[in-house]
């Protein structure tokens, strides 16, 4: 495939990933960004094409659109079975299906406070959307871009920072070559007044804008990063449903030739036997759906239609099959609904496939995790400056908020036997237990309320005591000991 070519119809190797772009350049200035970029842009124009194929496809635009049917051919259904959008929609929606948390990876409660202004900031961005966004391309193409800059003078929208959303179509990351692959400058492709494209080349020192082969604006950053950042699907930069395309395309296939097949039987064709029949009497046999005929020297006439259906059972066995295949490899749950009397939940989860599902979800998780950290750290250091927030990327941990509500009752059940336990801290109790989003806050709160419900019930025996004499004293001295929450 050409530099230029755009990927109209599934190569017969399939595809295999977006390549990642590298330079051997040490660093990108102003005297080898030129030619480092045009190296650059060789390999993104080849990315390029197999996103918008891929984007193409998830939208519904898919091979099926070019069938060629030799026989019959005026009858030739094109059915796509969209099951690229279903795996995307599914795959994103289950990464994120509650936005992305922000919590204390400690128990300071300055640091509590400070990630809730994080979090704050965040909000007034609205990041969650963005998040959806990066993965969905993820998803779709394998890689998704995004782009963080500070606010611009006199903008007060609360949170200091912009998020961008970068189409993988325009927008790229070169990285060195060298050990730790260390990301040397972001492209994004933008177009003049004019409609004429110039490319945007950030690097941690300087800005550059290139057009034609020329530095037409250079200009110096603030920010010491690069402040475009990739998103991964996995390593191998692949799309959700990219590995099961052949199999995509022979689904599409089979629905095609089953609608065929029936349209082919109400149009099939008719057989004059032992007659003859002009084009007059066919237009009658049209119009009126009846036709006389007559048998000639002793030979018995007839008319009937030539009959040979498709096995729409077999076609549907065949279906199933690939669907289940595309399923597995894919990670996604399937739609069996068995059930047996002696299922436990989690035996429901292993059979269905819902285990491969957060197996799938944890596994982009990682990559997800370690793409937030390279953005935390552009945010944090634009925040500091603005005396928005001061933290430290140490501080922070994330939390994916997927299912958190699942089998709530076991949870339930581990936190109350751990804070019964004398030995186990509550602390250790919230964290393990896995029933809240953010343990550290939910340990917090409830270790202020049950200090509130101590002093509640202590306010209280002291009133008796007052009204009742010196009676209650022994209640006042072991009152709320048996609660460990308060500890």
């Amino acid at each position: 495939m050409s530099e230029n070519e755009i990927v109209n119809l599934l190569p017969e190797d399939g595809l295999h990933g977006r390549r990642k772009i590298f330079t051997d350049a040490s660093a990108i200035t102003a005297e080898n960004v030129v030619d480092v970029l045009g190296k650059a842009m060789a390999v993104h124009r080849i990315n390029r094409g197999e996103i918008e194929y891929l984007y193409n496809y998830y939208k519904g635009k898919q091979d099926i659109r070019c069938r060629e049917k030799t026989v019959r051919p005026e009858i030739n259904n094109k059915v796509t079975v969209n099951r690229a959008n279903e795996i995307v929609v599914f795959k994103t929606s289950y990464l994120l299906s509650e936005p992305l948390q922000y919590i204390s990876r400690g128990g300071d409660e300055n640091i509590s406070k400070k990630i809730d202004l994080l979090n704050d900031c965040m909000y007034a961005e609205d990041k969650a959307a963005k998040d959806k966004e990066v993965a969905e391309w993820a998803h779709i193409c394998g890689v998704g871009c995004r782009m963080v800059m500070p606010d611009e003078v006199g903008e007060e929208d609360g949170s200091g920072i912009h998020i961008y959303t970068l189409d993988p179509r325009d927008a790229f990351v070169i990285y060195s070559s060298d050990l730790g692959n260390r990301p040397l400058a972001g492209v994004v492709e933008r177009k003049d007044e004019e409609g004429n494209s110039f490319s945007c080349v950030y690097t941690a020192s300087e800005y550059f804008e290139i057009k034609d082969g020329e530095i037409t604006n250079r200009l110096v950053r603030t920010v010491p990063f690069v402040p475009i950042i990739e998103y991964l699907h996995n390593e191998a930069r692949m799309g959700a449903f990219e590995a099961v395309l052949p199999l995509l395309n022979a689904l599409n296939t089979l629905e095609s030739n089953r609608v065929d097949d029936i349209e082919q039987f109400v149009q099939s064709i008719l057989v004059f036997e032992n007659c003859e029949i002009d084009k007059e009497k066919m237009e009658q046999l049209r119009q009126q759906l009846g036709l006389m005929i007559k048998s000639n020297d002793n030979q018995t006439a007839r008319v009937y239609r030539v009959e040979g259906e498709l096995s729409q059972s077999g076609a549907q066995t065949l279906v199933d099959d690939i669907y289940d295949t595309v399923l597995t490899i894919t990670g996604m749950p399937n739609r069996n609904g068995g059930s047996s009397t002696s299922d436990t939940g989690a035996a429901t989860i292993m059979r269905d496939g819902w285990q491969a599902a957060e197996a799938r979800a944890k596994d982009t998780e990682l990559l997800f995790s370690r793409s937030e950290r390279a953005f935390l750290k552009i945010a944090l250091y634009t925040l500091r400056e603005s005396d928005k927030v001061d933290l430290k990327l140490s501080d922070i941990g994330f939390k994916f908020t997927r299912r958190n509500y699942a089998d709530i009752q076991s949870k339930v059940q581990v936190l109350c036997e751990m804070l019964n336990n004398s030995k186990i801290h509550p602390k250790l109790a919230f964290q393990a237990c896995g029933l809240f989003t953010d343990s550290e806050e939910a340990y917090q709160i409830s270790k202020a309320y049950a200090e509130e419900q101590q002093a509640q019930m202590e306010r209280t025996l002291r009133e008796e005591v007052n009204a009742n004499g010196n009676g209650g004293t022994e209640s006042l001295r072991t009152g709320g000991q048996g609660d460990r929450t308060a500890e």
